[in-house]
């Protein structure tokens, strides 16, 4: 699973808390100073849990004299209303951190229980899950850490740290062979990878060389021809907006990876409800 730097995570919170609170919480601050108070985050939903450091980290940038006790783990399947977590606290700044906490949570679990619900639809196949580049702005790491936390695998992420040479790169290079030997020419060692649309172009890909290919919109008769072709001497990406029903059958045709920016970018949060304790 792909680590997250406690820096990141911690700029992430800043951010949120900067853009909600501002100068200040005006409503919080008609609560009494000394009130303390206990409340439960329940889980309204059948969902995979993610994002419980960004929820951590929330709470203790607002005050670090919050406590926050986890009835589940990262990552653990849960089913409606379940608990999640008690707090306790000071009244005024547990209302200044709900939302803020509970945005990463809603949001993170949601990648999560997207990925797991595609990750059982490979369960017995040795094909892998990936999510791609389609994030959230400014929260692609901790989107892609609740891919992993869901069972996913992480493709590139970004630019800078694998080539993708994709139809428009192909057009203005002018082949995909030309595009690869570019490529191979800069000494680059990480992962090269072609999206192809034909056969035809995949057979170009394998010849020239690169590691991977991304097999854009093939039907499943096109990716069984596809794995016939590549015979282990490529991996092979089938991408093209699967749905979850879809991903069974993809999967039986022996490819090595299938591509789903659903899992990050066609999320639903996950219903969350904070109360506080008589």
């Amino acid at each position: 699973m792909m680590t997250y730097t406690h820096s990141g995570l911690a700029d992430d919170v800043a951010r949120a808390i900067a853009e909600d609170v501002g100068d200040g919480d005006l409503t919080a601050m008609l609560i009494p100073e000394s009130t303390d108070i206990n409340a439960r985050v329940i889980c309204r939903d059948a969902a995979t849990i993610a994002g419980q450091p960004w929820f951590d980290e929330t709470f203790r940038q607002i005050d670090s004299g919050v406590t926050v006790d986890w009835a589940v783990a990262e990552g653990a399947a849960v089913a409606e209303n379940t608990l999640l977590c008690q707090i306790h606290g000071s009244a005024r700044s547990v209302l200044t951190a709900e939302r803020t906490a509970l945005n990463f949570l809603q949001t993170l679990s949601a990648t999560a229980t997207a990925t797991a619900r595609c990750v059982a639809q490979l369960a017995g196949t040795s094909t892998r899950l990936l999510d791609t580049r389609k994030t959230i702005p400014g929260l692609r790491m901790a989107q892609k850490y609740a891919v992993a936390i869901g069972g996913g695998s992480n493709h590139r992420i970004g630019l800078h740290d694998a080539v993708l040479i994709k139809e428009n790169h192909i057009m203005a290079a002018g082949s995909i062979s030309a595009a690869v030997k570019a490529a191979r020419d800069t000494g680059y060692g990480n992962l090269l990878e072609v999206e192809v649309e034909t056969l035809p172009q995949l057979e170009e890909a394998i010849g020239a060389g690169a590691q991977r290919a991304l097999l854009d919109n093939f039907s499943n008769d096109e990716l069984l021809a596809a794995v016939e072709m590549a015979k282990g001497t490529i991996e092979l990406e089938a991408s093209g907006g699967f749905e979850l029903d879809d991903l069974a059958a993809v999967a039986a045709t022996g490819v090595d990876f299938i591509s789903v920016g659903a899992i990050t970018k066609h999320i639903h949060a996950v219903d969350l409800s904070m109360r506080f304790q008589p």
